[in-house]
């Protein structure tokens, strides 16, 4: 399974692309969109072109994105969650369902605590997925994302053959 994270941003975008073998991982590639044009439309329309671009190059088999958290400053807010949109149009265009993931819950997935800082989080990457060179922060985070969504994907899919078996 090829999974692909996203941290969303107006400015930086972070995407990161990991192949899924059971309970092994390993780093196809990752780097960050950043936006350009003079108003939001122009840049939002750059993101969907480098977004696009990626899941054209890439073709993975699913999607999670980071979910937003409402913070004190809502103009802000609200030109994220234009950007997530777009985050989350993009993997659905090319038919992906998409996960979402609560910044803790990628955390504490990844790094085994919900308040671990930037840094944690990249350490935390790069020991699984050895040899990785991260692109940047932002891109760190989205490795995690799909860190996270490979994890819990494969855990529903033990809990589904399960029931499965339990049922017949």
């Amino acid at each position: 399974m090829r999974v692909l994270g996203i941290d969303p941003g107006l400015r930086n975008m972070g995407w990161g692309v990991i192949d899924v073998d059971g309970s092994r991982l390993s780093h196809v590639g990752n780097g960050i969109c950043k936006s350009c044009g003079d108003d939001l439309s122009a840049r939002l329309l750059s993101l969907h072109q480098q977004l696009t671009a990626i899941m054209t190059r890439y073709a993975p088999d699913t999607a999670a994105v980071e979910q937003t958290f409402v913070n004190k400053d809502g103009v802000a807010t609200l030109k994220l969650g234009q950007a997530r949109g777009i985050a989350m149009l993009v993997p659905a265009q090319f038919g992906l369902c998409v996960g979402e993931y609560a910044p803790n819950k990628v955390k504490k997935t990844v790094v085994g605590v919900g308040h671990a800082d930037k840094g944690q989080v990249a350490h935390m990457v790069r020991v699984q997925l050895p040899g990785v060179d991260l692109a940047g922060a932002d891109a760190a985070d989205a490795l995690a994302i799909a860190i996270c969504h490979a994890h819990h994907t494969r855990t529903r899919d033990v809990i589904a053959r399960a029931a499965l078996r339990a049922n017949a």
